[in-house]
This record gives structure tokens, sequence and C-alpha cells, in this order.
């Protein structure tokens, strides 16, 4: 999809921090972005080995995963179709997917949980098609992701991402074992009982006392916010020019400002937080602000 990208990392000043960078992945493609493109990567690179034509992947209706994988189907010359979960609707995102090429298929909530299962009752006699999970969850997902820490040139006391299925906090811890880094690898997921990330992180590799997860700042679930959320979001872009979106690289940037203030991390530490993209979700939440 790209012969090479374009990630740097940049100083932000945002007080009370005098280290805070930002790896700036969301910077890669305006629709496949950040953390999309990085777990596509090798997912791609597997289909085509096989000689898979058509991409079959799931997600919601504003899902950045679809359009990240309608984008790369269509510059890759694939067919792709994705199971959209719930009930049909039109929104910017779908647009885009459809714009794309992308069939898609609107799936009640039921169904929708047995992946596996929607993809054999609709591909079963389709040898060309190639099963992709939500959000790109796999092991090859996790090597691009892993790349992220190679491409890093100074070293940090701190590193956080936000984690939604665990696979971009799995390739960053990887990275870092791989590189002998002495970071920390903080992870902010964005769902309640983001517990079972640990479990997935565990499934690809394994985890040490480098890693910490934070199961405290997902403000309600998947996809939700607050008041207080809204208000850092705008405080933090109006004082930044970086922005970010509500259910991912918010919650993460909260998370850090919150555990300065507990004395978890300091002002001085070297800190990046990993900006995942994800920044068409603000589509889905224009009434919050």
């Amino acid at each position: 999809m790209f012969t090479e990208i374009f990630s740097p990392v940049q100083k932000i000043a945002f007080t009370p921090f005098n280290h805070l960078s930002v790896k700036r992945d969301d910077l890669i493609d305006p629709y496949i972005s950040g953390n999309k493109w990085r777990k596509l990567k090798y997912i791609l690179a597997k289909a085509r080995a096989e000689n898979k034509t058509q991409l079959v992947t799931f997600g919601g209706a504003y899902s950045n995963h679809l359009v990240a994988t309608a984008a790369a189907a269509a510059r890759s010359g694939l067919k792709a179709t994705a199971f959209v979960r719930g009930e049909m609707v039109k929104n910017e995102m779908l647009l885009l997917c459809s714009l794309f090429g992308m069939e898609l298929i609107f799936t009640d909530r039921e169904s929708y949980r047995n992946k596996h299962q929607l993809f054999e009752n609709h591909f079963a006699n389709n040898a060309e098609a190639y099963f992709i999970d939500e959000g790109g969850a796999s092991a090859e997902a996790t090597f691009g992701c892993a790349e992220i820490i190679g491409e890093l040139t100074e070293t940090y006391d701190h590193i956080f991402c936000a984690a939604g299925t665990g696979t971009t906090a799995t390739g960053l811890l990887k990275g870092i074992q791989q590189q002998q880094l002495p970071a920390k690898l903080h992870v902010v997921p964005v769902l309640k009982g983001g517990g079972f990330i640990a479990e997935e992180i565990a499934r690809y590799t394994t985890i040490n006392k480098q890693l910490a997860l934070h199961l405290d700042y997902h403000f309600g679930g998947y996809a939700k916010t607050t008041p207080e959320l809204i208000h850092f979001i705008k405080t933090f872009t109006g004082q930044t020019g970086l922005l970010l979106d509500p259910v991912y690289t918010a919650k993460m940037f909260y998370a850090i400002c919150d555990l300065e203030k507990k004395g978890q991390i300091h002002r001085n530490d070297r800190i990046l937080a990993i900006h995942t993209g994800g920044l068409m979700g603000l589509f889905g939440m224009q009434d919050k602000f």
C-alpha cells in the first residue's frame, strides 16, 4: 500500500509535562490511519500470499477499521465485504466504505457475535475470501504494531497507548522486548472490564513488569463519553493543536494527566504517547460537542 510512511515523533507543550512526545501514526494516511495501517500491513501480505482476492471483515457503523480495510482493498486491487453490526444506517463512515467499493451486510447483534459462523454462512464456497477479525486482531497485526518501537530514535521512561482489542498493545510490548528497551508500557483500555486485554497480550508475548494496565479510564464503556472527557478534549486540542478522538486517544491522554496528578508518573519523565489515529470517530459524536 505504501512505499514509505510518515509518522514523526513530535514533542508537545502541555502543562505540567516537560517531556511529553507523541508518535504521530495518525499522519500515516487519511483513511488507513494510525494502527489500522500497522495492523493491515501484514494481514494483506498474508492474503496475497494465499491468493485471496476478497477481504471480509467486521465492525460497527462508525468503525475506522472498516474504512481502512475498504481503502486498503481498493488500493490493492482487492474486493472487500463488511458485516456491519446493527440495523441499516447511513453515515459518513459507511459512505466512504461504499465509495471505496466495499459491500456492506448489516447484521443483527445476536448473529454478529459469531463472526466465524457469519463468514461460513456467506463465504464457505468462496476459496478467495479472506477472514479478517474485527479491528484486524491477529498475530500478523501484532507484527506491524511492533514496528512502531523499531522506528523510535530516542528512549522513554513511559510509553502509552489506548486499547480496544489489545492488538496494538501486544505489538508494542513485543517491540519493547525485542529492542530490549527500559520503557514501561502503559495500556489504557477504553471499554469496561478491560482486564481481558492482559489475556489477549499473553496469547502472543510474555507479560512482564514492563506492562501496566489502567482500567479506570473507560468513561462508561466503549464509545462512551462524559462532559468531563469532552471538556478535556477541547482544552487539550485548544492548547496543543492536536486532535483527539473521544473513543481512544482522548481517554489515553486523560489517563496520562491523571496518573501524573496521582504521582504514578512524574512531569519530568520522558513520556511517549502513541496516537493511533481514528479521528473520523469524531463524526459519530458531533452532538457531544
